[in-house]
């Protein structure tokens, strides 16, 4: 079994603060430090907003250290408090019909 981790879903946030990395003061809302740990592109196998209501979000992540076929399993709740397990998702093994000699 590979690694699951925790994601808890939050309120958006405007686009201006995907850049912003630094310490949010004490008795802020996000107080602590900010650290971006990736950046990149993504790529839904389904359309996400459908996916969400399904409890089920699979995306291909074109990061510079995440990469591949990544999934978001709802675990718990819904709406902005909503719980999701998220891991690299094992890749697919075709199988192969081998002709009889």
């Amino acid at each position: 079994m590979g690694v699951r981790r925790l994601a808890i879903e939050t309120e958006d946030h405007p686009l201006d603060y995907a850049q912003f990395e630094g310490e949010i003061p004490k008795h802020e809302y996000g107080a602590g430090r900010v650290a971006i740990w990736d950046h990149g592109k993504y790529e839904a196998i389904k359309p996400v907003a459908r996916s969400m209501e399904d409890g089920l979000v699979e995306v291909f992540l074109k990061g510079s250290k995440l990469k591949g076929r990544f999934v978001l399993v709802r675990t718990r709740g819904e709406g902005a408090k909503a719980q999701w397990l998220f891991f690299k998702a094992k890749p697919k093994i075709a199988r192969l019909k081998i002709p009889e000699v």
